[in-house]
């Protein structure tokens, strides 16, 4: 297998992704279906609103981070290109905190990984003073795998360990910062655009339906009641799965935490109210950090999982297209489909998961490491 150096395969990515990006000019030209997402054309018309002054909330449907707004302002000015290489463009304890918060602060998913994060910040990792040291990222190193990740599992999430540690300086700091920067961005852009950034940016997604566009199971539901309130049990009972799913994965896969965010980002997808075809890229970029440990080939498992969410996601684009484009009374059959849709999630990341060689992300000091042994 040909191996690259980190500087080609990044010019490769760069290039692969600047071809992309003129395809996706080119489709949204000349043909029916575009090819750029409609959020984009939101995010643009924001922020030439910003850029003249005005207020980006002015764009109906516009519901982000004034911030995003702002850097997209030179699609404006030079060309609406821009945003598009920017995105595609895109260790310290302190300097992961400060971008974990601002992070939260963009988007406000990735609230989930809070937990696992600091669930790992364990004292047996993180001495004072001491930078842990990460595994080696390389399937064929047998020695990489920590084979008594199980027991150190068990050690990190029994009781009397948590009650023990759960309040360790390192957590502590970085829920400060992070807590201080997403605070700080809320509180300056609540004092610029009042309630309405409040509402759009952070409060909608908590309770937002979508009628259209959406490959959830709810979607049919959420479709006949879409002009009613819903009630508090309706919103319970949809976030229920999604919450013990969440809680479950965690608790099993924190110590591997690239795995345990890629689960986690499947998992919090597959069972949301709203999943359009964006969501996708949140649990794709983190694709590359754990295929390094997975024993499934490409041959059969590896087909079978690429082959089954591929035709489940084209079986709900066909009576999407249907409804959307053409008019037709499909809503029966686009519900079956968004059904199918979360069967093939699950069955992939499931396959996914026995396949995974569990690993922890931080090797523990050689002190603690002989312990454990030692206990084994």
């Amino acid at each position: 297998m040909a191996s690259f150096s980190f500087g080609s395969l990044l010019l490769l990515s760069a290039v692969f992704r600047l071809g992309l990006i003129f395809y996706g000019e080119w489709q949204d030209a000349h043909m029916e279906v575009r090819y750029t997402d409609v959020d984009y054309i939101v995010f643009s018309d924001a922020a030439s609103l910003m850029a003249s002054g005005k207020s980006p909330y002015l764009r109906s449907t516009y519901r982000y981070s004034p911030l995003l707004a702002f850097l997209l302002i030179p699609n404006s000015i030079f060309h609406r290109c821009w945003g598009k290489i920017l995105f595609s463009a895109s260790g310290q304890l302190l300097q992961a905190a400060f971008w974990y918060g601002l992070v939260v602060h963009f988007r406000i998913y990735p609230i989930i990984y809070a937990l696992p994060i600091l669930l790992i910040l364990n004292p047996n990792l993180f001495k004072s003073g001491m930078n842990p040291a990460l595994q080696k990222w390389s399937q064929h190193d047998e020695k990489a795998p920590q084979r008594n990740l199980q027991s150190r599992l068990a050690c990190i999430f029994s009781p009397w360990f948590l009650l023990k540690s759960i309040m360790t300086k390192e957590r502590i700091l970085f829920g400060l910062i992070s807590g201080l920067v997403f605070i700080f961005c809320t509180a300056l852009f609540y004092y610029l655009y009042g309630w309405e950034f409040l509402h759009e940016a952070l409060l909608y997604h908590l309770t937002r339906t979508d009628p259209r566009h959406n490959f959830s199971i709810y979607f049919y539901h959420i479709y006949l009641h879409h002009e009613l309130e819903f009630s508090v049990v309706e919103k319970l009972i949809s976030f229920l799965p999604q919450l013990v799913v969440q809680l479950v994965l965690i608790l099993s896969f924190a110590e591997d935490l690239p795995f345990c965010w890629f689960a986690q980002t499947v998992a919090f997808v597959a069972f949301n109210k709203v999943i359009t075809a964006q969501y996708f890229v949140w649990f794709f970029c983190l694709l590359p950090l754990i295929l390094p440990w997975s024993k499934m080939k490409l041959k059969w498992k590896g087909v079978f999982s690429v082959s089954i969410w591929t035709g489940a996601q084209l079986h709900w684009l066909m009576w999407g297209y249907l409804l959307e484009f053409k008019g037709k009374n499909v809503l029966i059959q686009l519900w079956m489909a968004s059904i199918m849709f979360l069967a093939a999630n699950t069955t992939v990341l499931t396959l996914i998961i026995h396949q995974h060689k569990l690993s922890a992300l931080f090797m523990l000091p050689n002190s603690t490491a002989d312990k454990t042994k030692k206990s084994n």
